[in-house]
């Protein structure tokens, strides 16, 4: 069977879901940007304590290892798009509860504990139907364009642009910032009107009712099956574990031992985010030029300087600039990591091995933060982010065995690619 040509219609098609889902991640991560600085920042107000503040963000981060293989299968069996608009719907509830809270002057830590923990099973909801969905929305041809330009948003609005405009909004106060964050929900909402085509997977072949463990099991399995794909979920786990760890630490090491005050750890930070936008722009000439596996291969580089750096010079530029590396890995690995899973995964199966990718993978930056502050606690920061450049180091002899340059052609020769 030989590859055909992409219908002009598909691709008019496929540019305007495109056009959509760039839209919609862009915003709704600028939102959730902005709350990952909001709510925090509204702890403080109410306590001094850090495990209490510290708790909040963990929140938000929690429900992807309590919920993602559940969530994982509701993305397989009901419509992707609706889904969407109930993680937005659900998002909104939550941030009108803390909008009113917030104006009648009755805010606590346990309100703000159950509406991190509400975002974040939509979080969770919303970003592994949009991955799930991609494959729907746009023809084979043109996914990695799509991946790219969604990879990018993601990380530019929710790493950059999202904390940085929720530090100006706070600053005029909570209730500016949430209803800022409700306003981009919203658009959220609308935008998803623009998309066309059916976002509910039919199962394949005589199946009968499946159980939802049976399920979720399914979803394991072809992640455990494939060799690639299990080095992918083995690779992004320690990657993000350092993600998390370098997060929860660098706040502490940039305002005491580098001596920065917070604007200087915002510009730090902000090296991630424009790393991330560099990566977006440059990874489809970089994949020409270079090829898929040493741009990939980038992710690993960049991580281990990020980790590595603070190990040897606690220097404000020599840590933005390894910041600025791991951003760029970030996104070449995610666009790249991305496509490789739409060709390999069936459609109708996308949900739950997005769901027990980003298990290994998300749910790992809370286990990484928690790691690192006991091991900076016990032996010191340098030690402790020493262990982790030693774990990424790690994975460099499997990832080369296992990203051949024969692998990858035969992945992206596919009769489906």
């Amino acid at each position: 069977m030989t590859t055909t040509a992409v219908p002009a219609g598909i691709d008019r098609t496929s540019t305007r879901n495109t056009g959509v889902l760039v839209a919609f991640t862009a915003v709704t991560n600028l939102a959730d940007g902005v709350t990952k600085v909001v709510l925090p920042l509204m702890a403080t107000a109410l306590t001094s304590s850090p495990l209490q503040i510290s708790a909040v963000g963990l929140t938000l981060t929690l429900p992807w290892l309590l919920v993602a293989l559940h969530v994982g299968v509701l993305v397989d069996r009901v419509d992707r798009r609706r889904l969407l608009w109930v993680a937005n719907g659900m998002r909104l509830v939550v941030v009108g509860w803390l909008l009113t809270a917030a104006a009648a002057g009755t805010t606590s830590l346990p309100l703000l504990y159950a509406g991190g923990l509400t975002l974040g099973v939509a979080e969770v909801i919303a970003l592994t139907s949009a991955g799930a969905l991609v494959p729907d929305a746009v023809a084979p041809a043109g996914r990695e364009r799509a991946n790219t330009w969604v990879a990018g948003a993601e990380t530019v609005c929710n790493e950059f642009c999202g904390p940085f405009v929720g530090g100006l909004l706070v600053a005029a106060g909570a209730s500016v910032a949430l209803g800022a964050t409700a306003a981009a929900y919203v658009i959220g909402i609308g935008v998803l009107v623009f998309l066309v085509g059916r976002f509910r997977v039919a199962r394949t072949g005589d199946r009968g009712a499946t159980s939802v463990h049976g399920d979720i099991a399914e979803g394991l399995k072809v992640l455990w099956r494939s060799q690639v794909l299990r080095l992918m979920a083995l690779v992004l786990t320690v990657l993000c574990a350092c993600w998390g760890a370098w997060l929860a630490l660098m706040p502490l090491i940039a305002t005491t031992t580098m001596g920065l005050d917070p604007r200087g750890y915002g510009f730090v930070l902000s090296a991630l985010g424009v790393g991330g936008l560099v990566g977006a722009l440059t990874v489809r000439p970089l994949n020409r030029l270079l090829g898929r596996r040493t741009v990939m291969f980038v992710d690993l580089v960049g991580t281990l300087a990020m980790v590595a750096v603070p190990v040897l010079t606690t220097n404000a530029v020599a840590v933005g600039a390894a910041a600025f590396f791991g951003g760029l890995g970030g996104t070449l690995w995610t666009v790249n990591s991305r496509t490789i899973t739409q060709l390999l995964v069936e459609p109708e199966m996308m949900g739950r091995f997005s769901a027990a990718l980003r298990l290994f993978s998300w749910g790992a930056m809370p286990v990484g933060a928690a790691l690192v502050g006991v091991l900076a606690e016990w032996f010191g920061f340098r030690v402790a982010f020493a262990v982790f450049a030693l774990a990424t180091l790690a994975l460099i002899v499997p990832f080369l065995r296992t990203f051949t340059p024969a692998v990858l052609n035969r992945i992206y020769t596919r009769t489906d690619a």
